[in-house]
């Protein structure tokens, strides 16, 4: 009777044992940063929850989601730039986040509609100069409508219109000026080119160093990984010939775009997201994003990383990260029927 009491315990306990959930979270992420997978580790460390990480560019992610449909794994999607997470939440691939921590700690602006997505950190997307060849005249107080003046043709370089950074850039100046004025504004840009588009942020940085041009648009934290003589040491030397220009400073602010995330519609951990997206807007991992991606916290007492900080402070655009998303298919039209290559 005593054998029998036990293997009948056994046998229970192997059932509970194979029916239990297991303690995870499935994060499907388009962010190809290192830096993140000691995030996901000390989340594990610190809540008994396994990350899974499931990378690939944000097209081949929502592919996948859509093929998986109900039955996906899918709890989390991390990206960069709003108009990606925009673009899953069109897709209807999104739901809205109940987490009070997390509304409490994201402000309005840099949350997506019905709070489907949020930043989990910002970047300024703004303007590097040679003062060796722009003046101090030229660059006082500019913004990104000055940027049309005939006085730079043939001196700025940017990257191709294919770039979320620039969709989302135009974006925000159809949100401010209207469609009409944005078009402009940027078939003027184009004439103002020193060469048909090419290669990422890094490369208008170093053409701009190498005398190509004189002027870049780009995010703030490739130079602060430049600066960090992480790309090596030309672009290190690079980096420091260039300054920098927060445009519009006079008005609305300078153009800030975000890293951020949301919970997948059919996420079967949503808990889990819930705790991991509370744990990306804590200040250690805040912290952590600042001090290793050179991006800015979302969360104001945390300092950005030294190099970045050494910029000084300047007027941040407020105006709504949703509208990236928003106003994406006619910035994309727009820049076509501009010429922007």
């Amino acid at each position: 009777m005593k054998t029998l009491l036990n293997i009948l315990k056994l046998t229970l306990l192997t059932f509970i044992v194979g029916c239990s959930p297991v303690n995870e979270v499935n994060v499907y992420t388009s962010r190809h940063y290192d830096v993140d997978d000691i995030l996901y580790e000390e989340f594990t460390k610190k809540t008994g929850i396994t990350v899974n990480i499931i990378s690939g560019s944000g097209g081949a992610l929502m592919e996948r989601l859509k093929a998986e449909g109900k039955n996906s794994p899918g709890d989390v999607f991390f990206t960069v730039d709003a108009g990606n997470l925009a673009n899953f939440q069109k897709a209807g691939l999104l739901q809205p986040i109940e987490s009070e921590t997390i509304k409490n700690t994201v402000p309005l602006e840099l949350r997506g509609p019905n709070n489907e997505w949020v930043a989990i950190a910002k970047r300024a997307r703004v303007i590097f100069y040679n003062p060796e060849t722009v003046t101090a005249e030229e660059i006082k107080n500019i913004s990104y409508e000055d940027l049309a003046d005939e006085k730079w043709k043939g001196r700025i370089v940017v990257r191709s219109s294919s770039n979320m950074y620039n969709q989302s850039l135009v974006a925000s100046l159809i949100s401010n000026l209207g469609i009409a004025n944005t078009e402009l504004w940027a078939k003027k840009l184009v004439n103002n080119f020193a060469r048909t588009p090419q290669g990422n942020d890094r490369s208008q940085l170093m053409a701009v160093a190498n005398g190509l041009a004189d002027l870049a648009i780009a995010n703030t934290y490739y130079i602060g990984i430049m600066l960090a003589g992480k790309g090596g040491q030309d672009q290190l030397e690079a980096a420091n010939k260039l300054k920098i220009a927060f445009p519009n400073q006079d008005n609305r602010g300078a153009h800030v775009n975000i890293s951020g995330g949301g919970i997948l519609k059919h996420a079967p951990n949503k808990d889990n997201a819930e705790k991991f997206l509370e744990f990306l807007l804590s200040e250690e991992a805040q912290t952590h994003i600042v001090n290793n991606s050179f991006e800015y916290p979302v969360i104001e007492s945390i300092s950005p990383h030294p190099i970045i900080e050494s910029f000084g402070e300047f007027k941040m655009d407020k105006t709504s990260v949703a509208d990236f998303g928003k106003f994406n298919p006619d910035a994309v039209k727009l820049m076509d029927r501009a010429g922007w290559k």
